[in-house]
């Protein structure tokens, strides 16, 4: 199984190749990209072109007392800075569009990848981590894509163009700067490593704090209940400064290294001015040429001292792109075998199980099913029943495909299922969890979660059979109620009749049933067995069940004991001829046996 890396166990980016990845994203943008770069040679251009003109005001306006000079000199620079206004307007506006183009792209593609992953997978990643991916993450690539990569590319322009400039302007002095050059890098490569580790290991720290507060807030009843809240607080508390401490010691290290390419660059600058002085004082030089070589002495230093600040962003980025990436490249481990079978139609409900063997990757070691078998006919009704552990869920979680068999065939309507196609596997069967999942939405759209396409009435009609519509009736604003965060706002039965109804309205071919029940008083019991009753006929039902009311009423019963089938029978054949069935009847049913 793929294993979501967590922690302290995550790799560590090494350099900004991992943001190689996002080019692909980038690639059908490629006009936006073209015109932001085009906007970037512009602006380049006119910052260059502004020493040009700083040395001709100089040398042919200033020391000559030429009027004209210094007007033709002044509207060239009022020119040049039109185009850059221009350029850097365009610039903005299209790398910013890009940025946000392009992490909403990559926000769609990790969440569906993340639907797509097999339950698995969720064994292992803690939910909070995840949500720090897709948002924490992203939002870090979007600052980047949309203005730390602008900064970096125009001053990356500025740089080269400001060397080139220097070489035009005084060959001797810029040789001077060369030999200067890996004063200033070394530092920016030394302090760069440290920074980029840092980053990474401040991202693990906020996402552990997403992790724990999002599995707090979840629990927030039992935590209350248990008057747990002061703990929750004090380690709540020590993550947080956990994570204060790694961005601290990321902020000084980022500040070490602004600092000291600023030092570095500007000292150098300052020798500049010291040797360009003495080649002035001895007529080697102008003073125009003076001030233009300092002016693009200055866009060089400016330029690196800037993209060395930049660069610990991209490293950021780069830690989160290499966290995305991860996600992205899992593989899912429920793969339909080829060639593709079609499930028959109009479906039977046929259902059999061939030696299963399973174990679920977190408990390698203990078999979940062994040697399970099974032959379910068309429009049957089978509880499944056992002993906590013993294997009746694993049953449902390998027919809906979130698992795969480590040995066996299941088959529906007389298709292996590892040849069906899974979506076409999962609409012939409706499942109804002993835990009901309620949407943080109203009425209409939890039921209407079983059929989307589904009208008003027929949303009102299965919540009818499924014995909702009265309680519904009641609620402040019947259908259109919001129902809360996990159906907060709903008593336990409350949210297993919406579960119950949302299954009636998918309108399965299959029909599973968890506990479906477990939650209901004995009248509202009474009520939705009428209204499962219609829905069973003409359909298969898989009942797992303590209840004595629902067994009795199954054409047949399996019994389960550590994964395998011991027993099948109706009630009165089992209550006389299996011991383990008997023992379990006198236990959870003996006030009705």
């Amino acid at each position: 199984m793929v294993r979501l890396r967590t922690g302290f166990d995550r790799p560590k980016g090494k350099d900004l190749s991992y943001l190689s990845h996002i080019l692909k994203f980038v690639r059908p943008y490629w006009p936006q990209v073209i015109g932001a770069t085009i906007a970037l040679i512009f602006t380049a251009i006119g910052i260059l072109g502004l020493g040009h003109g700083l040395r001709d005001l100089i040398d042919n306006g200033f020391s000559n007392g030429n009027m004209k000079a210094i007007n033709h000199a002044l509207f060239l620079l009022f020119c040049l800075s039109i185009i850059m206004a221009v350029g850097i307007f365009f610039r903005f506006y299209l790398m910013s569009w890009l940025g946000e183009r392009v992490v909403a792209d990559l926000r769609k593609s990790v969440f569906d990848k993340i639907l797509s992953l097999h339950i698995g997978f969720f064994e292992s990643a803690k939910t909070g981590e995840i949500l720090s991916r897709l948002t924490t993450d992203t939002t870090l690539l979007q600052t980047v894509i949309g203005s730390s990569a602008s900064i970096a590319l125009r001053n990356l322009f500025n740089l080269v163009g400001g060397i080139i400039m220097l070489l035009v302007t005084n060959p001797k002095l810029t040789g001077l700067v060369f030999l200067l050059v890996p004063i200033v890098v070394l530092p920016i490569i030394f302090f760069g490593r440290k920074v980029r580790k840092l980053s990474r290991k401040s991202q693990d720290r906020v996402a552990d704090i997403s992790a724990f507060a999002e599995e707090t807030i979840n629990s927030v009843r039992t935590v209350q209940a248990f008057t747990h809240e002061n703990e929750d607080v004090q380690r709540f508390a020590a993550e947080v400064n956990k994570a204060f401490q790694v961005s601290i010691s990321r902020i000084k290290m980022r500040s070490f290294l602004t600092s000291s390419v600023i030092l570095l660059v500007f000292g150098a600058i300052g020798i500049i001015l010291w040797v360009g002085g003495q080649s002035m004082l001895m007529g080697q030089i102008t003073g125009g040429e003076l001030a233009a070589f300092v002016y693009y002495a200055a866009i060089v230093a400016f330029s690196v001292g800037v993209i060395s600040e930049v660069y610990g962003e991209l490293l950021r980025a780069a830690g989160a792109t290499e966290r995305l990436i991860e996600l992205l490249q899992i593989v899912p481990e429920i793969i339909v075998k080829t060639p593709l079978k079609n499930l028959p139609s109009p479906a039977l409900g046929a259902v059999n199980f061939d030696n299963i063997t399973f174990h679920y990757p977190s408990r390698p070691n203990i078999a979940a099913l062994i040697n399970f078998s099974a032959n379910i006919n068309p429009g049957e009704t089978v509880a499944l029943v056992g002993q906590s552990g013993s294997g009746k869920s694993t049953v449902f979680q390998l027919m809906l495909r979130f698992y795969e068999p480590d040995a066996g065939c299941i088959s529906i309507d007389g298709v292996n299922l590892q040849s069906a196609e899974i979506k076409s596997v999962r609409e012939r069967c409706g499942f109804v969890s002993q835990d009901p999942v309620i949407f943080g939405n109203n009425v209409w759209e939890n039921i209407r979660y079983g059929r989307p396409q589904a009208t008003n009435e027929e949303v009102e009609i299965a919540a009818k059979n499924a014995a909702a519509d009265n309680f519904i009736s009641e609620l402040p604003q019947q259908y259109e109620t919001f129902l809360g965060e996990k159906g907060v706002r709903l008593s336990g039965g409350q949210r297993q009749r919406i579960s119950l109804a949302r299954a009636i309205l998918h309108n399965p071919a299959i029909l599973l049933l968890d506990e479906a029940t477990s939650a209901l008083d004995a009248e509202n019991e009474h009520l939705v067995k009428i209204g499962l009753e219609k829905l069973k006929k003409g359909r298969t039902t898989l009942v797992i069940a303590h209840r004595l009311s629902t067994v009795i009423n199954a054409d047949r019963i399996l019994v389960i004991d550590k994964g395998t089938v011991v027993a099948s029978g109706t009630h009165k054949h089992l209550m006389q001829n299996n011991s383990l069935y008997l023992r379990l009847a006198n236990l959870q049913f003996k006030d009705k046996v």
